[in-house]
C-alpha cells in the first residue's frame, strides 16, 4: 500500500518506520525538514501524490487544517484520509465534510499510546467512520496495535479519546495530590509506591508514572503543554453537550501554573511540581529577581 504520513513526531516517526518494515511505500512530510528521515519529502503534494492512505498525525487542528489545504489537489475517491490529531469535535466534522466533497473517504482516527507502546506495536486507535471506510486499510492498522475501537459515526472516535484523556488526567492528579500529601508527612517516597502496588487503586498509569515522581526527572512521554490544549478541548467539548465536569475545569488551573513554572515541555506528571512549596517558593522568588 502507498502511504504518505504527514506529521514525524515521536508517534508519527514510529509509525512510518513500522509501515516500511511491513513492506509498504511509505513517503513522509514535516513542517521541520527532515531529510535524513527514510522516503521524506519537502513537498506535501508528493508526500501525498496517488497515496492509498494518507496517515496526519501533527500537533492541533491549524496544522491538520494547513495539510490539508495543501494537498487537496491530490486527493481522489481511492484516497483514505486517517486523522489521528487530537483535535475538537467539531473540527473532526468539519474536517470530514471537507474531506468527502473532494471525493475521498475520512476516518476520525485518534489513538492512545505513549513512545514505548508505540515501539511495541501496542497503539490504540479510536474510530468515527461511514460507510466501513475503515474496512479499506485495518490490515494496516491491525500490525502495529493491540486494539481497534469501532466507536460509531464521525466525532464520536474523537469523542472517545477526549473523555479518555480527561480520566487520565484526573486519575493522575488524585495520585499527584495523594503522593504530595503522604511526602509532606514524612511518608518516604518508597514506602508510598509499595502500598499503592497492593491497593486496589493501583493502575498501569500510577506504575508508568512511579520513577518519573520519585525522581523527579520527567523526560516527556506525553507533554504537559499537549495535555494541557487537550484539557481545553475537552472543556469545549463538555460545554457543547452540556455536560459539567467541575473537576476538569479546576484542573486546568493546575495546568496553567505548571507551564508558567517552565513545565510545557515536561511529560505531563511534572504537574506534581505545583504541589510542592520549596518549588513554588523557588519560582516566587526567582520572578521576584528579575524584576
Amino acid at each position: 500500500m502507498r502511504i504518505g504520513v504527514f506529521g514525524l513526531g515521536t508517534i508519527g516517526s514510529i509509525w512510518a518506520r513500522h509501515w516500511r518494515a511491513d513492506g509498504h511505500e511509505v513517503r513522509v512530510w514535516n513542517r521541520t525538514p527532515k531529510p535524513e528521515f527514510p522516503g521524506f519529502s519537502s513537498d506535501p503534494e508528493t508526500v501525498a501524490r496517488d497515496a492509498d492512505l494518507i496517515a496526519i498525525v501533527v500537533s492541533d487542528a491549524k496544522a491538520v487544517e494547513k495539510v490539508l489545504a495543501t494537498i487537496q489537489k491530490k486527493l481522489n475517491k481511492r484516497t483514505v484520509v486517517a486523522q489521528h490529531s487530537t483535535i475538537g469535535f467539531d473540527e473532526t466534522r468539519r474536517f470530514a465534510k471537507w474531506v468527502e466533497q473532494k471525493k475521498a473517504q475520512f476516518l476520525d482516527m485518534p489513538f492512545s499510546g505513549s513512545r514505548g507502546e508505540s515501539e511495541k506495536r501496542q497503539t490504540l486507535f479510536f474510530v468515527g467512520e461511514k460507510e466501513n471506510v475503515l474496512e479499506r486499510v485495518e490490515p494496516v492498522y491491525h500490525r502495529i496495535s493491540q486494539g481497534i475501537f469501532r466507536v460509531g459515526d464521525i466525532g464520536q472516535g474523537t469523542a472517545l479519546k477526549l473523555a479518555l484523556n480527561l480520566f487520565a488526567a484526573n486519575l493522575y492528579q488524585g495520585l499527584a495530590e495523594g503522593y504530595a500529601l503522604a511526602e509532606k508527612a514524612g511518608v518516604p517516597g518508597e514506602i508510598f509506591f509499595s502500598a499503592l502496588a497492593q491497593h486496589s487503586c493501583r493502575s498501569a498509569l500510577t506504575d508508568a508514572k512511579r520513577e518519573k515522581i520519585l525522581e523527579k526527572e520527567y523526560t516527556s512521554n506525553f507533554s504537559l503543554q499537549n495535555m494541557h490544549k487537550d484539557l481545553h478541548l475537552i472543556m469545549k467539548f463538555a460545554k457543547k453537550i452540556s455536560q459539567p465536569i467541575p473537576q476538569t475545569q479546576t484542573l486546568i488551573k493546575s495546568y496553567e501554573k505548571a507551564k508558567k513554572m517552565g513545565l510545557s515541555e515536561s511529560d505531563f506528571s511534572s504537574v506534581i511540581e505545583t504541589l510542592r512549596p520549596a518549588r513554588i517558593a523557588a519560582q516566587s522568588a526567582a520572578g521576584r529577581s528579575k524584576k
